[in-house]
């Protein structure tokens, strides 16, 4: 490979690890044309993107990137490194974890989640279970719904002349 061709090659991983907060490392090493295949299509309808690289021109996209990666270095071993990225943190740890089942091969490396980094296989049930920035929004209004409904409950199950009651009480006494 000329250095023209390295050198671009890094510059869209530059871009590529700058866009995304969420990028998985695994390790295909030993897979089949065939499996691979089928993970990349499998990447595709997930919406994930995957970008099989080599390991010294990954690293130096890395230092290049302007994020702290620095621990994820030791884990760049192997001949083949996946790059995986997607916007949502838990989508890339659920492929893996699936893709698993189909080929033993395919290991998480790391994974760097918004300046977080996991090392290591023994994080993917973690990484798996994170939970998207649509649900995170979902739990916190539901969170801030409970206390209303508690309010409406309560009203409602003492009936049209109680509530009534309680408001006249309340505007006799600020007279």
């Amino acid at each position: 490979m000329k250095r023209e061709e390295k050198s671009a090659i890094i510059g869209e991983l530059v871009e590529l690890l700058k866009a995304n907060n969420n990028v998985y490392l695994a390790d295909t090493t030993g897979m089949t044309a065939d499996k691979s295949v089928k993970l990349r299509k499998l990447c595709f309808e997930k919406n994930i993107r995957m970008r099989v690289v080599k390991k010294t021109l990954l690293k130096k996209a890395m230092e290049q990137s302007g994020k702290n990666f620095e621990g994820v270095y030791d884990t760049l071993k192997g001949a083949t490194t996946a790059v995986l990225v997607a916007e949502t943190a838990n989508a890339p740890a659920r492929l893996i974890k699936e893709f698993k089942k189909v080929s033993p091969h395919f290991v998480l490396k790391s994974a760097y989640i918004s300046e977080a980094l996991y090392l290591g296989e023994q994080h993917l049930d973690a990484l798996e279970k994170l939970k998207s920035r649509e649900e995170l929004i979902g739990d916190i209004v539901g969170l801030l719904q409970a206390p209303i409904h508690t309010v409406i409950s309560a009203l409602q199950s003492q009936g049209p002349h109680k509530v009534a009651g309680l408001v006249k009480a309340i505007e006799e006494k600020k007279s």
